[in-house]
Order: C-alpha cells, then structure tokens, then sequence
C-alpha cells in the first residue's frame, strides 16, 4: 500500500461532497415518495463506499440508479419493488462480468462513442444545474464564483465551504429549528416477492442495465484511465461491483446502486485524489443513517438547491471538455452519440452508434455515405 493511496485531508472531504448532486434530489425522492428507510439506504450506500474505497484506493463514486430511480418515483413504487429490482440488476451484473460479456462489450466500443457519453452526461448535468441555479440566482452565482476561486485551495476547498454556507442559510432562515433530531436507528432487515424481481425488471430495470453498461461501467473505466494513468479499473471490476453491492443491499433497505462517470468527474473535480475520498464520504453517511434517520428526508430537502446546482453546473461543464480530445474522423460519431442520448436516452444512443459504426466500419471503405464516420 502506497502513503498515497489514501490521504484523510480537506481536499478528500471537498471531493467526498463533489457528487452530492446526484445523491439529494433522488434520495428526497426515495424517501418522501417510495417510503424507504433513510438509515438503510445511507448506511449501505456508505459501506459500499468505504468497501470501494479500500478495494480500488480511488475515488470511486457511489450514486443511485437514475432511470430505475426515476421510474420508481414517478410511479411510487412500494419499497419492496425498488428492493427486488436493485437485486434482479445485481444478479445480471454477475452474469455479465462472470461470463467476460461486459469486456466483450467494452471491446467493440470505439473511443468515439465513449466521448459522445461523457459529453452528452456533462450537458445534461450543466442542463440541469443551471435550472437548479434558477431557483435563486443570487446565491447561485456566488456558489458559481466560490467554486471557480476556492476549487483548489487546500485551506477552504469550494464544496467544503458551500455546505457551510447551505447550513448557515439554512439556519439563517429558521429552518434547522425543530427539524435537526438525533437518535439511533439501525438499518432495517427488508425482504421483497420473488415475483416482484421480473416486475421491476421489465418496469425499469432492463432499460437501467444499458445506461449502467455506458456511463457507470465504460464511461467510468475510460475517465479512470484520463484521471489517474497507470491506475486502470477494467470493466469487468466495475460490472463485478455493481453485481456485489446490489445483491446484498436491498436486504437491508438499501437502494439500486452503481458506480457513474459523472460522480467521478464531481469528485475529481472538487479534489478527491485518493480512497480516502470515498471512506470520509461513507463515514459521513453511515453517520447521517444512523444518527439522523429521522429528519434526514427533511434537511436534504431544505438544503438550498442552488448551491447544488452550481456544483452540478460547473461539473457538466468540465465534462464537456472531453470533446477537445477527440480526432477530428471521430467527431460525427462523437456528435451522433451526443445528439440521439440528448433526444432519447444514452442506452439508445449506445446501441444505435455501435451499430452504425460497425456497419461503417465494415462497408464504409470508399463509400462517400459511410466512410467519413470511422477512420477506417
């Protein structure tokens, strides 16, 4: 174990905080709307990242499953769906990365589409922060200019001193009063119907194992790599990961899991470095779990989204950047990604470009229609 494998300092702790934007507005929904446990879901949400933390010693995002949590809030779901359906994905991850499919899959991936992921997820989330910001643009823009002038120091790191902030108005508007209530509340034993699996699966679940192969998966592994050279996470680890960690947490009223390209660009972008990011950050939910169940729901909720959505604004943005990486042959296909995972979803895109790019890359050698797509 190298000393740099793990740092415990203020830039790990602003880093643990870099893909809270992802974490609030599903969790509230979760909570609020499905009725799952908030000492569950945090404590098996921090113990896969502390797992993580130490297996990988890289910051390694731990976030929801955005379509299936999408879908379960939008339909209210009971909880014992979103448990049955987070375990029918696990058991798929493991078939996936047991049987080499998911390295198949990343194989015949061309790094054009991989480009088209990213920026289409870093517009998405500058999409979205920015009607975050909207809803109070004058803090909204002092967390903007917090961020661009604080992102780096070691002695008060940007997100570090946005949750301050958030807390201090938070506390300066009266919210916090009556609302903050310690008290110990273990993780509940949660069980769900067999049935209730091929439900959930068909609902949600199928259409979350293509997104999850794209941003949480191939995304995730490629942005590694740009991040941290030498210190490669093969796709069929984080397919492994996703199978672990979902077979185990419904038992205990955890929620469909996985790893995100986006999650890793707001940690890496607000400072996380090493594993210690991901341990600060499960020790900090963990904690939330199991001290502060119940009233958890009620202080993500009152938390000022602005503040989050200039982080989520700022880390879209940096995202996009990737797009200056690419050759200029892979550009349409790049841009073909992009536009069809804006106007549908990124599980479609993915398929759509594979199959176009293999097509060009098969019959497109001299044809003026296809041959501009891949440098053949």
């Amino acid at each position: 174990m190298r000393i740099k494998d793990f740092e415990f300092n203020l830039r790990e702790l602003a880093g643990s905080m870099g893909d809270f934007g992802t974490l609030f507005p599903l969790a509230i929904g979760y909570f609020a709307v499905n009725g799952l446990n908030p000492a569950g879901l945090l404590v098996m949400m921090g113990l896969a990242n502390i797992v993580t933390g130490i297996v990988y010693r890289l910051p390694m995002p731990i976030e929801p499953m955005k379509v299936l949590a999408a879908t379960a809030i939008a339909q209210r779901w009971p909880p014992s769906l979103v448990y049955a359906t987070g375990f029918g994905t696990g058991v798929i991850w493991l078939i996936l990365s047991f049987t080499g499919l998911v390295k198949k899959i990343a194989a015949i991936t061309p790094r054009s589409v991989v480009r088209g992921i990213q920026v289409a997820l870093g517009i998405m989330l500058a999409i979205e922060g920015f009607k975050m910001v909207a809803t109070g643009w004058l803090l909204g823009v002092v967390s903007i200019l917090m961020v661009i002038l604080l992102r780096n120091s070691r002695y008060a790191p940007a997100a570090i001193v946005l949750m301050v902030l958030g807390i201090a108005v938070m506390g300066f508007q009266g919210k916090l009063i009556g609302v903050a209530r310690f008290g110990f509340t273990p993780p509940p034993v949660t069980l769900f119907q067999p049935v209730e699996i091929w439900r959930g699966m068909v609902l949600a679940g199928f259409a979350q194992i293509a997104l999850t192969a794209t941003n949480a998966v191939i995304a995730t592994s490629a942005l590694i790599t740009e991040y941290f050279p030498g210190r490669a996470v093969s796709e069929k680890n984080l397919a492994l990961d996703h199978g672990f960690m979902n077979i185990i947490s419904p038992f205990f009223g955890g929620m469909p899991l996985c790893h995100g390209a986006g999650g890793l660009a707001g940690q890496y972008y607000f400072g996380a470095r090493t594993g210690g990011t991901n341990i600060i950050e499960g020790i900090i939910e963990i904690s939330l779990g199991l001290f502060l169940a119940s009233s958890i729901a009620a202080l993500f909720a009152l938390f000022p989204t602005s503040i989050i959505g200039a982080m989520l604004l700022l880390v879209g943005i940096q995202l996009t950047g990737f797009a200056r990486q690419v050759k200029r042959r892979e550009l349409p296909m790049m841009a073909l990604v992009t536009a069809l995972s804006l106007l549908t979803n990124m599980a479609i895109a993915f398929i759509v470009a594979l199959l176009v790019f293999h097509a060009a890359k098969r019959w497109g050698k001299g044809n003026k229609y296809l041959g501009w797509m891949v440098d053949i």
